[in-house]
C-alpha cells in the first residue's frame, strides 16, 4: 500500500493529513519528533516524507527542518521529501528544494495541491523503485557475465551493450566467421577482441588490420603476403596477416573497403583455408578465425555491385550489431567516469551535457571529450563548460518546449531527479511535471 511519513510535532497537523490522505487510500505513519522518524523509516517501507521544519516549541528557525533532511538524506538518498513550513522558513525550504527536497508546501496548505504532488510524487517513487529493481537485476545478470568470461575489461551498463557483449561470448568457441556491424567509434574492435579471448584460439595471436587504410594496390600484400619483387617497393618477401594470425583470429575492420579482387581471394581463403602470397604460385593454408566489422550497409553495396553476395554470406553467418552510443545512454555515465580515471568528478551539469549530445563520433568522441575536460579542467570537477560540447537544443520544432529525447536525457543524466533535470533544461520543476504528464514520462 501507498504509505506517506509525515514528521509533525502538532497532532492536528498529522490528523488532518491522515484524513486528506485516507480519501485516496494512502497509508499515514506518524511522527512527532526527528529521531521518532527516522527510526520509522528503519522499520516501515514508506515512498514519501512530509517534514515540518520546526519541532521545538517557540523555535521558528527551520534548522531543526535542515539536520532532518540531511539525515534522512544520508541513508535514504531517493526518498522524496514535502516540506512543511511557514513563511518564517519559506527561504530555508526553497534551498532545501534546490539541495533535493521534492517540494514545499506552506502552513496552511491547499488540500487540492498538497494531494496533486503527493499522488505525483507517489507514482514517480513507485517508478523509482521499479527502476532500482531493473538496475539491480541488470547488474546481476553483468557481474554473472564478467565471472563467466573473459570480457576484456569492457565498460557498459546498457541492455543493448549487454546483449552484444552476451552474443560475442555465447557465438566465441564456435568456429565460424562472426560479422559486427555498428558505426565508427562505437567499439567493434573490442567486440572482436572479446570474441578471440572466449574462443578455442584464445592463447594465440589476435591480428587487426583496417582495410579502409591501406591502398587498394597494397591490401592483397597486407593479408595474403608478398614474394621479393611482387610489386616495385617489395624488395623482399614479408608475411601477411593471414601468416601472423596463424592460430589465431583475424580482425579485417571495415570490410567494405576491401577491394573486388582482395574480395575474391579472401572469399577462397574461408572456403579452403588456403591462400596465395602475391608473386607466388605456392598454396599455403591457414588456421584462422575469421571476424570482421563494417559501418557500411553491405546489402545495398550488394546491390551496387561494389561487395560479392557470396563474401557476404561467408562473413555474415553470426553477425553481432553494436548500436550507436545515442542508442545506449545508460553507458554514457558509467564510459565518462571510466574514461576520469580518478582524477576528476562530473558536476551536475556536465553530467546533463553528456546525456543531452549526440555523439556522432560514439564512444571515441566520448573519450577525446572526457580526457580533453581532464586535461583542461582547472579543478577536480568538470563543469559544462569544461566538455566544449555545443549547446543542447531545448526546444522542439515548434520552438515551444523540450522534446521527449531531450526531456528523458535530462532526467537520466540527473539521476532522476526532477529539480536538476528542470534546472539542466531551463525549466521550472514544477513547469517539468507538467510536461511529463503530458508525455507519459516518469522520473
Amino acid at each position: 500500500m501507498r504509505t506517506v511519513l509525515v514528521m509533525d510535532d502538532s497532532p492536528a497537523v498529522i490528523e488532518a493529513l491522515s484524513v486528506l490522505f485516507s480519501l485516496r487510500d494512502i497509508r499515514t505513519l506518524a511522527a512527532h519528533s526527528p529521531d521518532e522518524g527516522v527510526a520509522m523509516l528503519e522499520r516501515h517501507d514508506v515512498d514519501l516524507v512530509i517534514s515540518d521544519m520546526n519541532f521545538t516549541a517557540d523555535t521558528t528557525s527551520g534548522e531543526e527542518g535542515v539536520a532532518l533532511f540531511k539525515r534522512i538524506r544520508a541513508s535514504h538518498s531517493d526518498l522524496p521529501i514535502i516540506l512543511l513550513t511557514g513563511w518564517a522558513n519559506l527561504e530555508t525550504a526553497v534551498q532545501l528544494v534546490k539541495a533535493g527536497a521534492a517540494d514545499y508546501m506552506a502552513k496552511p496548505w491547499d488540500d487540492d495541491r498538497l494531494l496533486a504532488t503527493v499522488e505525483n510524487l507517489l507514482e514517480l517513487s513507485e517508478a523509482n523503485r521499479e527502476r532500482n529493481r531493473v538496475r539491480r537485476e541488470r547488474a546481476r545478470r553483468q557481474s554473472d557475465l564478467r565471472q563467466r568470461y573473459d570480457l576484456q575489461g569492457v565498460v557498459f551498463a546498457s541492455d543493448a551493450m549487454e546483449r552484444a557483449v552476451e552474443m560475442a561470448c555465447r557465438v566465441a568457441r564456435a568456429n565460424v566467421p562472426v560479422l559486427i556491424t555498428g558505426p565508427n567509434g562505437a567499439g567493434k574492435e573490442r567486440i572482436a577482441q572479446i570474441v578471440h579471448a572466449n574462443s578455442a584460439v584464445k592463447d594465440g595471436p589476435f591480428v587487426a588490420i583496417n582495410c579502409g587504410a591501406v591502398p587498394a594496390e597494397l591490401i592483397e600484400a597486407e593479408l595474403f603476403g608478398a614474394e621479393a619483387g611482387a610489386y616495385t617497393s617489395a624488395s623482399r618477401s614479408r608475411e601477411g596477416r593471414f601468416e601472423l594470425a596463424d592460430n589465431g583470429t583475424l580482425f579485417l575492420d571495415e570490410i567494405g573497403n576491401l577491394p573486388l579482387a582482395g574480395q575474391v581471394k579472401l572469399l577462397r581463403v574461408l572456403e579452403t583455408g588456403q591462400y596465395q602470397r602475391l608473386g607466388s604460385s605456392r598454396s599455403r593454408t591457414a588456421h584462422v578465425r575469421v571476424v570482421s566489422a563494417t559501418n557500411a550497409d553491405l546489402p545495398q553495396m550488394i546491390r551496387e555491385g561494389t561487395f560479392r553476395e557470396d563474401l557476404y554470406y561467408r562473413l555474415n553467418l553470426i553477425e553481432i550489431r553494436l548500436p550507436p552510443l545515442a542508442e545506449r545512454r545508460d553507458d554514457i555515465p558509467v564510459l565518462a567516469t571510466h574514461f576520469l580515471g580518478g582524477s576528476h568528478q562530473l558536476g551536475d551539469d556536465a553530467m546533463a551535457a553528456l546525456m543531452q549530445h549526440g555523439w556522432p563520433g560514439n564512444v571515441r568522441e566520448l573519450r577525446n571529450c572526457i580526457e580533453r575536460a581532464r586535461l583542461l579542467a582547472p579543478s577536480g570537477t568538470i563543469r559544462a563548460e569544461d566538455l566544449d560540447l555545443p549547446p543542447p537544443s531545448r526546444l522542439n520544432g515548434h520552438g515551444e518546449e523540450p522534446d521527449r529525447d531531450a526531456i528523458e536525457a535530462a532526467l537520466q543524466g540527473a539521476g532522476g531527479n526532477v529539480s536538476r533535470a528542470a534546472q539542466a533544461l531551463g525549466l521550472s520543476r514544477q513547469a517539468l511535471y507538467r510536461r511529463m504528464e503530458r508525455l507519459g514520462l516518469k522520473a
